[in-house]
């Protein structure tokens, strides 16, 4: 949401999102930039978010606001702050600078062809990184191709991107969907991402989050199967045996932790 709306900041705990980000960059004209640094400032400190993360996007820390914006957040005890136009590694360390030993997470957020093309690099920066972003509508405007409805302009920077944070353990999110009339679009795209490895999308409006909850949460048979593997790994570890197996099929590492991670969301869509 824009840093620069005070009605809307004060009413961040009723979205119940995973994570609300103040942004602080695209959303926020140059005249007014320190003004909203002043208004998430005080966001941070005196907002009741709820159960939603504290999020901040800052401007890229090579604009005259961008380390100010970092500083701010780091200061005021946010949750995490999203770097955007995020291209080089170094980037990320120097945010991870500013950060210093707080405990804030960072989350590069990729909208460019340099980015998609280093995101490996990008998500191995620092233990500090837990999501790289894609952002659509800047990388399609950086190799000069249209956004389509279809998304296939996209489609190899949202394989890279998604590869890059499993090959590093971490979590990826899509790029938000524009059109908040198209219900039926949205719920679309967001199973697509679904079904590319993405572990969530980003919202523009509070009418968005329910579709992707939806979508994102696991379904019954899901969250069975992965009951089942949990048991069929208990009962070898009781047996002393060092692989386990469910009806024909051995149980390899990736497939428990799929199975640990079905679980946790599951349980976290319930709370």
């Amino acid at each position: 949401m824009p840093g620069n709306n005070p009605n809307l900041l004060q009413n961040i705990a009723v979205f119940s999102a995973d994570t609300v980000i103040m942004d602080l960059e695209d959303a926020v004209a140059p005249s007014e930039k320190d003004a909203a640094r002043i208004l998430v400032k005080y966001a941070l400190q005196n907002v009741d978010f709820g159960v939603s993360e504290k999020g901040v996007r800052i401007n890229p820390l090579d604009t005259s606001y961008g380390k100010d914006d970092a500083k701010m957040a780091v200061e005021s005890k946010a949750e995490i702050i999203f770097l955007p136009k995020t291209e080089l590694a170094s980037q990320v360390k120097e945010l991870e600078d500013i950060i210093g030993e707080k405990a804030i997470w960072i989350s590069p957020i990729i909208e460019t062809a340099k980015g998609v093309l280093n995101a490996n690099e990008i998500a191995s920066a620092s233990p500090k990184v837990v999501m790289l972003c894609f952002g659509a509508e800047d990388f399609t405007r950086d190799i000069g191709a249209e956004r389509t409805k279809e998304g296939k302009e996209l489609f190899w920077a949202r394989a890279m991107i998604v590869m890059a944070a499993k090959a590093n353990e971490i979590q990826a999110s899509d790029t938000v969907f524009s059109d908040i009339s198209d219900t039926e679009g949205l719920e679309s795209e967001t199973r697509f991402a679904k079904s590319l490895g993405f572990d969530g999308k980003g919202v523009i409006h509070p009418n968005q989050i329910e579709i992707i909850n939806r979508v994102f949460k696991p379904t019954e048979e899901e969250i069975e199967y992965a009951k089942k593997i949990m048991e069929a790994l208990e009962i070898a570890k009781k047996q002393g045996k060092g692989t386990a197996s469910l009806g024909r099929k051995m149980i390899d590492k990736p497939v428990a932790e799929r199975a640990r991670r079905i679980i946790k969301i599951s349980k976290e869509r319930e709370a």
